[in-house]
């Protein structure tokens, strides 16, 4: 199995705050990215974690992501960042994609699923939940914030199955994708939507990456004491979450992870370009 890290969207450039922790951190303004991931798998095609901008995001913002999320956010609209246009650039056609895994429905996160309309796409049930069930919790804010334009083509959303009693690394509530063969799953990290969770995948060398969407920005969230949040990326988290507790039980959560489990895990966020910047493996 091999996985690769993705920026599948650049966004504004943002500032390092000032002394960074650790010696390999870029210390520079960067974009803030969307990051993805891509995993070949023998048994189940290609997986993709995330999905970042998608090609129509990329050719008309302001109708498919929205003119007030396009004015902060200020993506930079290069098609080569696609996920579609990076698959192929691996060799590989869009129909490999055989599982999309989403840490939730928010617009930065699924605005490749129309280039893989026949993939089917993975969320924690919570997730799920939220934006098929009127009856359920922030139903209402959960529909609003999975665009119009990502769901027309009625993606093949399907909840994962939460195996009871057990937990990963003490998080309980931990979901499978339904059909993946792969050491691939949902770990809830609850509070900035009302499903959100990350993604757990162990590589070929049996270490863990999880993947922790939005439950932190930063990474002085983790890595400082106390957390560091950034103060370009902080208003997005606030306008977005859907409780303030539960997200900050999630993100002491991921600190103490770091802390205790840093030779088992390594945990990055969906926005930070510094910790991309560690985990990309230079080519050439």
């Amino acid at each position: 199995m091999r996985i690769h890290h993705l920026n599948c969207g650049s966004l504004r450039k943002i500032p390092p705050l000032g002394e960074e922790p650790t010696p390999d951190a870029v210390n520079r303004e960067l974009a803030a990215v969307c990051h993805c991931l891509l995993i070949e798998t023998d048994s189940d095609g290609l997986v993709l974690v995330d999905t970042g901008l998608g090609t129509a995001d990329l050719q008309d913002p302001d109708r498919s992501l929205g003119t007030d999320w396009v004015a902060y956010a200020q993506p930079v609209l290069d098609l080569e960042e696609s996920a579609l246009r990076q698959v192929v650039r691996l060799g590989y056609a869009p129909q490999d994609v055989r599982h999309i895994v989403l840490t939730h429905l928010h617009r930065d996160h699924t605005g490749g699923l129309p280039d893989f309309p026949h993939a089917r796409v993975h969320v924690h049930p919570d997730e799920y939940r939220a934006v098929t069930d009127p009856e359920a919790p922030h139903h209402r804010h959960s529909l609003d914030r999975f665009m119009p334009a990502h769901r027309a083509h009625n993606p093949l959303l399907t909840p994962a199955l939460v195996e009871e009693r057990t937990e990963w690394f003490g998080f309980p509530g931990v979901a499978r994708p339904q059909g993946l063969a792969c050491d691939l799953l949902l770990v809830p990290l609850p509070g900035h939507s009302a499903g959100h969770a990350g993604v757990a995948v162990r590589d070929g060398d049996g270490r863990w990456l999880l993947h922790a969407g939005d439950a932190y920005m930063y990474h002085g969230e983790l890595e400082h004491t106390p957390p560091l949040s950034h103060p370009i990326l902080e208003p997005v988290q606030q306008g977005a979450q859907t409780d303030v507790a539960a997200r900050a039980v999630a993100r002491d959560r991921l600190r103490g992870l770091r802390r205790d489990h840093a030779d088992e895990v390594t945990v990055f966020s969906a926005h930070d370009p510094w910790e991309l910047a560690r985990l990309v493996v230079p080519t050439g």
